[in-house]
């Protein structure tokens, strides 16, 4: 089992351990300490840090199992250590902020089904390991949500529709609604912060009990002062005075922004007129427009003053439910790139004609071998819609009933790859028109 070494800076933070890939090893063993470093790798004792998840300006996550939970819970371990030479007085203080944040984190983590539910929070005290002295860390274990960010969906998929933001804004919303009455103000709202999980449901994460801490330090980054992040902090957040719930609708709507033009959010806004620059960028109602408009005041004042006004205002004019409750993960042109419709479609054309030679050769009745093959090709299709098979899957299938079907005695091996291809180019061009009549109609409507 390969165990990751959590000290900052470990040159080889990746261990093997063969006994502990016995489960029964596993959860009885005593601790294991890094070849490299010495660092102990079972954190608090039950807590087995196996892969490294990403590093932000203050922190690193990694994916863990918990060893004292049956079935080996996955969970994140977030890992923070103040940059810079604390006074023993400015780490004790950074102790009790993230104390008392993790107390938040997990009251409202525990009660909102779409906040990660915080597990555990402890420090821990290790010997350095190239001086005398004594290194402190500080850890939080958090729920795993097995999905994307937002940011990184918009990487692969590009801009979101309008349905697909609207989406995001009445669910992050409800999210605020509900911190925002326990007086929570998350500060630091963006697509990297917002979590799809597999089956379609949106988390808000990073509620700031890290960046609380290393605020005391006084950090900075090229990205972010503080407590938030450039282009979606609002004013009064970036002059270091009072943040409000309104600052949080601010980050929501550049958020949102950014979702819908995909562009860079610090190129969206035009530092000497004092104004955003977005609108032309997208084609979206007027009504939702002014609403991002009102949130993204400059005066805080100005704003909408709750998540509950802004949710009002956008069910006073809105399309049919049926079109705005579409998921992100759907079958729809907007959900998937080009490349991903098309591959797709030839991948249906190619597999529709093998699987119909194989159950005609088996059955010799056309009509069951249609009935037959209908169904497996839905199935085929629905699979895609759900992504639960993609990209190289698809050609691994493809080749291997291919395979399976040039090794059916009495067929004509040439016919039959032929056939196929010419299926796959049909069901190409087929989907290309489709998709330009939609795209057409869409825009006429």
């Amino acid at each position: 089992m390969e165990v990751y070494c959590t000290r900052p800076n470990c040159p080889r933070p990746q261990n093997y351990f063969p006994d502990l890939d016995d489960i029964t090893k596993l959860k009885t063993a005593q601790q294991k300490y890094c070849v490299t470093c010495g660092m102990p790798l079972m954190l608090d004792g039950r807590y087995v840090p196996t892969k490294l998840l990403g590093k932000g300006g203050f922190g690193t996550a990694f994916l863990a199992c918990d060893r004292r939970i049956p079935g080996m819970r996955s969970c994140v371990v977030k890992q923070f250590q103040p940059t810079g030479n604390l006074t023993p007085q400015q780490l004790e203080v950074a102790a009790q902020l993230f104390e008392r944040e993790a107390e938040v984190l997990s009251e409202i983590g525990r009660v909102h089904e779409q906040i990660p539910e915080l597990y555990a929070f402890f420090p821990m005290i290790v010997p350095s390991w190239q001086t005398t002295a004594q290194d402190q860390f500080f850890y939080l274990v958090q729920e795993y949500i097995n999905g994307q960010t937002l940011e990184t969906e918009l990487a692969q998929y590009g801009q979101f529709s309008e349905e697909q933001a609207l989406e995001v804004l009445r669910e992050i919303l409800k999210i605020l609604q509900f911190i925002h009455h326990k007086n929570i103000i998350h500060r630091d709202i963006k697509p990297s912060n917002i979590m799809r999980r597999q089956d379609g449901k949106l988390f808000l994460l990073d509620f700031g009990a890290v960046k609380q801490v290393a605020n005391v330090s006084g950090v900075a980054t090229s990205t972010s002062t503080g407590i938030y992040t450039l282009g979606f902090a609002a004013p009064e957040q970036m002059g270091g005075n009072k943040v409000f719930p309104a600052t949080d609708l601010y980050a929501l709507a550049a958020t949102v922004v950014n979702l819908l033009t995909n562009q860079e959010i610090t190129q969206l806004f035009d530092s000497y007129s004092n104004q955003w620059i977005w609108r032309e960028q997208v084609k979206i109602p007027r009504h939702l427009a002014d609403i991002l408009e009102k949130m993204l005041q400059p005066a805080a004042q100005q704003r909408f003053q709750s998540a509950e006004e802004v949710l009002a205002a956008l069910s006073q004019k809105r399309t049919p439910p049926t079109v705005l409750q579409q998921p992100l993960i759907s079958a729809s042109p907007a959900t998937f790139s080009i490349w991903e419709l098309l591959s797709g479609a030839a991948f249906s054309g190619f597999e529709g004609v093998l699987i119909a030679i194989a159950l005609f050769t088996f059955t010799q009745s056309p009509i069951i071998t249609l009935s037959l093959a209908g169904i497996i090709l839905s199935l085929l299709i629905f699979a895609q819609t759900k992504r639960w098979i993609e990209k190289f899957d698809l050609l691994i299938i493809a080749t291997i009933s291919l395979t399976i079907v040039l090794f059916i005695p009495g067929i004509i091996r040439l016919q039959i790859v032929v056939l196929s291809v010419a299926a796959a180019l049909i069901a190409i061009s087929a989907t290309a028109l489709f998709r330009l009549i939609y795209k057409l109609l869409s825009r006429i409507i």
